[in-house]
């Protein structure tokens, strides 16, 4: 099998299809483009979503906290609390289990959130350090986005830049590949892409704004999440290539390295489906908190299309991230 995450159609075929039991006070259950699990708690709901980290060994402990509480954040949740699992291999030292809690420590505390427990082991089970985070937010009952509420015509939005989460990991594990062909410049600017990997503002600015549907950027890139996004709403959407806001180190580190950007992990950016009357207001309250926001296309009857320069073409579904296929070449 592909390297990634497992596609959509196996996750339908093999993994949801046995998930047998169900119960009342779960308003929203695993499914395709929903990041997180939601529990009815009486006036509140608990957003609950979990993540593991294996594409990188750089500040995996920052990232494990990040990218979960990115998950709870497009319920417009609050992160209150996070778990981590350790696995490491046997080569692991005292320093290295340190350094991933010293990180994670760093990051709970610029997010206000908590590390409330987890799991740490030694095995020989796996060949490198593996970090898995669990992360627990809170939200009014009253406030919980509901995806069934889009509606055509509904306007389609991205935070900051696609790739983000993909280019600071690429310029960090491939440094020595990048260096002579991008320049020490360059490389450090992708590498400083990673202070903008939390989405957690801006999620909780929509959650109050209030808009109909958010999903982390992730594995897949943009068109992976458009993707997942139409699968979760029940409609069409149909986005501009050329509105897709992305930094030019990005464009070339993806040249260099053969990758399409489009389909590059891109935690820290998050797609957001609001109601064309609530687009200023959006972009007033996140220019507020200095997060750049970008409409890059809207909502449509059926089909999952992207318009480039020379025609339009239909998305496909996501498959292995561009991710792997650039770290290949360290083997």
């Amino acid at each position: 099998m592909e390297i990634g995450k497992l596609p959509n159609h196996l996750l339908e075929e093999i993994v949801f299809k046995n998930i047998k039991n169900k119960r009342k006070e779960v308003l929203m259950g695993a499914a395709i483009g929903e990041d997180n699990a939601i529990i009815d708690f009486g006036d509140e709901i608990c957003a609950i979503s979990t993540d593991p980290i294996t594409g990188t060994t750089k500040h995996i402990g920052k990232l494990a906290v990040y990218i979960s509480c990115n998950d709870v954040s497009s319920s417009g949740a609050e992160p209150i609390g996070v778990l981590l699992t350790i696995l490491a291999p046997p080569h692991t030292t005292e320093k290295d289990i340190e350094t991933i809690m010293t990180d994670a420590g760093e990051a709970s505390k610029e997010l206000n959130v908590e590390i409330i427990g987890g799991h740490t082991e030694i095995t020989d089970a796996v060949n490198r350090i593996v970090v898995s985070s669990t992360v627990i937010g809170k939200q009014k009952k009253e406030k919980m986005i509901d995806s069934k509420k889009v509606k055509v015509g509904d306007k389609i939005l991205m935070t900051k830049y696609a790739g983000i989460e993909g280019t600071t990991i690429l310029a960090k594990e491939l440094r020595e590949y990048l260096i002579g062909k991008l320049g020490k410049d360059k490389l450090e600017e992708a590498r400083s892409l990673y202070k903008h990997i939390s989405v957690m503002k801006e999620g909780i600015i929509c959650g109050k704004v209030g808009v109909n549907y958010m999903h982390d950027i992730t594995e897949g890139g943009v068109l992976g999440a458009i993707w997942e996004a139409a699968a979760a709403i029940g409609k069409g959407v149909k986005v501009y290539e050329d509105l897709i806001p992305m930094k030019e180190v990005t464009r070339e580190i993806s040249k260099i390295l053969n990758i399409d950007p489009y389909r590059l992990i891109s935690s820290g950016s998050m797609l957001i489906i609001a109601k064309k009357e609530k687009v200023s207001l959006l972009k007033e309250k996140l220019s507020e908190e200095g997060i750049e926001v970008t409409e890059i296309g809207e909502v449509i009857e059926e089909g999952i299309y992207l318009q480039k320069k020379d025609g339009l073409a239909e998305i496909a579904p996501p498959s292995s991230d561009e991710l792997y296929k650039a770290l290949s070449i360290k083997e």
